[in-house]
């Protein structure tokens, strides 16, 4: 017969101290689960913003057709890109590993919104309608129309008021509008979705792209995709290219033009930080108010511990009775304020058409940052327990 094992058997016999002294009372046990929801609320909000931030403005760079990327070293962001000479596609061609070598133009814009008529702004993004840029369905099967002059495919998922419009078009007929000043024609839809650098995204063909914007020169191009031959290496035709090239342009893997967009937003712009800060302050917050709660309940029981202290148990055991606190306040805490924060994602997603989804990855990582926080004040709150003498308190 085995024999159980002795710290579990302590461990069942142990009083649930912590659970009875929180339940003791509830006033105060409901106002700590309120504060740390409200905490783990305003880091699940930071966080899904961030997420968003960085999802919204790199769909169009997951989406991109082209092993290899060629872009200015002056450019900040896809939506401000600079430019660089179309001769370096034509060179890049020279290599025997390199398939295809085409260019892609893109441009903020004003628009007139066909159904309210007001003018906004608006990503326009030009291709070689021969050779698909994008790995997106929905724009291929419409690679002939966007061929005609003044003809536009337009993003569903914009942010605005468009839904008379896009109904229209889903039913076969095109919606006139103009786009910086020119009268222009809406003749598909596709799927991106709204941006925070961008409300929404057309897209058209290289030529109409130059029409539209006639002081982009055809040689001045914005992006540069590069496709391969299937059995060459990216990392290694990368190398070569960026020692062929003049150093005008800089060659990006696929995953690299990704992250070359997150750098930009996380590191380069007040947004990144602002939301790194939200989520330390959230943090504190929680820290803040369980410590408070948890200092309020050591005091009211200071002479609980000071008998235990005489009793012979040591600061190691009280010290577990606070942290048993900590961890169900954290659990109880954690339950409402997930939810909670599904509500606002699905909230804040309908209104904003933002990427902001709830994911397994960053409930758990709330879920630590809540037993930390939570943990963090019942050790705070236990310093001066551990410096009590029962002498002085009897």
């Amino acid at each position: 017969m085995i024999k159980p094992i002795k710290p579990l058997q302590n461990l069942k016999r142990r009083t649930p101290l912590g659970w009875l002294q929180l339940s003791h009372d509830q006033g105060r046990m409901l106002v700590a689960i309120a504060g740390i929801a409200f905490a783990d609320i305003l880091i699940f909000m930071q966080l899904g913003f961030q997420n968003a931030l960085y999802s919204s403005n790199t769909r169009l760079h997951q989406a991109v057709d082209a092993e290899l990327v060629l872009i200015s070293p002056q450019a900040r962001n896809l939506i401000n890109p600079s430019s660089f000479s179309r001769r370096r596609l034509y060179q890049a061609m020279n290599l025997p590993e390199v398939e295809s070598a085409d260019p892609l133009y893109l441009r903020i814009a004003t628009w007139k919104n066909p159904q309210t008529r007001k003018d906004t702004s608006i990503l326009v993004v030009g291709f070689n309608p021969q050779k698909p840029a994008f790995t997106l369905p929905e724009v291929n099967q419409y690679l002939d129309e966007i061929k005609l002059p003044d003809t536009l495919i337009f993003d569903r998922a914009a942010r605005g008021e468009y839904k008379e419009a896009i109904a229209q078009i889903e039913q076969g007929q095109a919606v006139t509008t103009e786009l910086e000043r020119r009268n222009v024609k809406i003749d598909g839809l596709f799927t991106i979705g709204a941006s925070f650098a961008a409300d929404g995204t057309l897209m058209t063909s290289d030529q109409n792209f130059l029409r539209f914007f006639p002081r982009q020169q055809a040689g001045s191009i914005n992006v540069g995709l590069i496709q391969l031959k299937p059995d060459a290496d990216p990392l290694q035709v990368q190398q070569t290219l960026q020692a062929y090239l003049p150093n005008d342009v800089k060659v990006l893997t696929h995953q690299e033009f990704i992250d070359f967009e997150k750098d930009y937003w996380a590191k380069n712009t007040a947004i990144g930080f602002v939301f790194n800060l939200g989520v330390a302050m959230g943090f504190i917050v929680g820290v803040i108010i369980v410590y408070q709660v948890l200092s309020t309940d050591v005091s009211d029981h200071m002479a609980e511990y000071a008998t235990f202290k005489a009793m012979g148990y040591r600061s190691s055991y009280l010290l577990s009775i606070v942290i048993e606190e900590a961890l169900i306040l954290s659990l109880l805490g954690f339950i409402p304020g997930v939810g909670i924060s599904f509500g606002l994602y699905a909230l804040t997603r309908n209104a904003t058409n933002l990427p902001l989804y709830m994911t397994l990855l960053r409930a758990g990582v709330v879920l630590m940052l809540t037993i930390i926080m939570c943990i963090l004040s019942g050790g705070i709150a236990t310093r001066k327990l551990q410096a009590a003498d029962p002498a002085d308190i009897f």
